[in-house]
């Protein structure tokens, strides 16, 4: 491992958190597509199956922030713990449904009920801020690797939930990401000397994160990110059984992710200067021009050379949207306001897997892909228009929000 990466596994206590955050991130790949590919499997409605996965994302959504708000507030061991067993229950209540070919209502049902998982990227991100949080180098550093393995989990989860589903039994994927999320989360709230301290609100707090304009405009322009994201996979893997190799599909989603993984290992080699602002919309810019050769797609080698190409650009964006969130939003709220940004994708998802779920039903795979090819350009209009929100008066905004508060709640500890 190079020696920037190094460094900052050397503190106390993260190679032990991150672990276990790579384990409770696993179904942030695993869910949707599992359940795209076991609707599929067990009726072939693509359109339910785009809209099972909105559903959850949605249900992510909203109740996302409001359970990392509580994070802040009470600590992630308290909030966590609870949190995932709901979600866990009513995921598999979602698979009991699909395999009992219950009516359609009970899986919108029970996938709105599962929306309340944490976001476990979040709260590892929280812990390297508070041990990192003076050092912006080794922030970055750390910042990167989590999106590394943010992609990891994008190159082993689809595998593991397309191929087990297709060649086991359509429920096994979405399973076991239910396996994945309760370990993972007891193991990471187990460490408790790396939680970061709570943040009890008082009367004064200033409200949600959502407040700091900043913030706002990186959520917005998320919400087209994640209908990228969304509508790729839906359409990734109508295009794959278009072509006779439905199980292929989790290889070149895997090869999307190793293109942003590779990028984003080098990214956090760099000490880059200069505004960050100016680097996040290069790389929104960056995603949205990648979705062209996707338009031409006609066999699944060029797709998996395409999407590498297009993964390129989305680590690199991520690690520099966390970076404004954390040079935006106020201590005592930045594991809400990372949330918001999963938000945002969250949002994103839900409208991208559903318009594209049923672009497929009636166009066919090939056609769906104008699909994130409009959401990335939205990407971009977005950034371009929401540009002097991030600029230093945001900045400035974004920290006034919070300006009663006491100076504790200002530090991390």
């Amino acid at each position: 491992m190079s020696s920037p990466y190094s460094a900052i596994f050397a503190a106390p206590g993260t190679k032990g958190f991150s672990a276990a955050g790579f384990v409770g991130r696993m179904p942030l790949s695993m869910v949707g597509i599992g359940i795209v590919t076991m609707i599929s499997e067990l009726t072939g409605r693509y359109g339910l199956a785009g809209a099972l996965a909105a559903t959850l994302a949605v249900s992510q959504a909203v109740l996302g922030p409001q359970v990392s708000r509580l994070v802040d507030q009470y600590g992630q061991r308290r909030v966590m713990r609870p949190a995932t067993v709901m979600s866990g229950l009513a995921l598999g209540l979602l698979l009991l449904s699909a395999h009992r070919g219950w009516p359609d209502w009970t899986l919108f049902v029970c996938a709105a009920g599962a929306g309340c998982v944490p976001s476990v990227g979040s709260m590892v991100r929280a812990r390297w801020a508070a041990i990192y949080g003076d050092s912006p180098r080794e922030l970055h550093t750390a910042y990167s690797a989590e999106s590394v393995i943010d992609e990891i989990v994008f190159i082993v989860g689809p595998i593991l939930s397309i191929g087990l589903s297709t060649a086991w039994f359509p429920e096994a994927g979405p399973l076991l990401a239910v396996c994945f999320l309760l370990a993972g989360v007891a193991w990471l709230t187990a460490q408790r000397g790396t939680e970061p301290a709570p943040h009890p609100r008082g009367a004064g707090d200033g409200g949600s994160a959502m407040r700091v304009p900043g913030l706002q405009v990186l959520v917005l322009v998320f919400v087209a990110t994640g209908a990228v994201f969304g509508a790729m996979e839906v359409v990734t893997v109508a295009f794959a059984e278009e072509q006779g190799h439905k199980a292929a599909a989790s290889l070149v989603l895997a090869v999307y992710a190793l293109g942003s993984c590779l990028a984003g290992a080098v990214f956090g080699l760099l000490h880059l200067k200069g505004d960050p602002a100016r680097r996040w919309i290069l790389g929104v810019c960056a995603m949205a021009v990648s979705m062209i050769p996707l338009q031409l797609v006609g066999n699944l080698p060029f797709l998996a050379v395409a999407l590498f190409v297009a993964g390129l650009a989305i680590a690199p964006t991520m690690v520099t949207t966390m970076a404004l969130v954390e040079q935006y939003v106020p201590r005592a709220k930045l594991t809400e306001g990372m949330t918001w940004t999963s938000t945002g994708l969250a949002v994103g998802v839900a409208l991208g897997s559903s318009v594209a779920g049923w672009v497929v039903d009636a166009a066919g795979a090939t056609a769906g892909y104008t699909v994130p090819g409009a959401a990335g350009v939205l990407a971009a209009v977005g950034a371009f228009l929401g540009y002097r929100r991030l600029g230093p008066a945001a900045k400035g905004l974004g920290v006034a929000v919070d300006d009663s508060d006491d100076e504790g709640e200002q530090c991390m500890a």
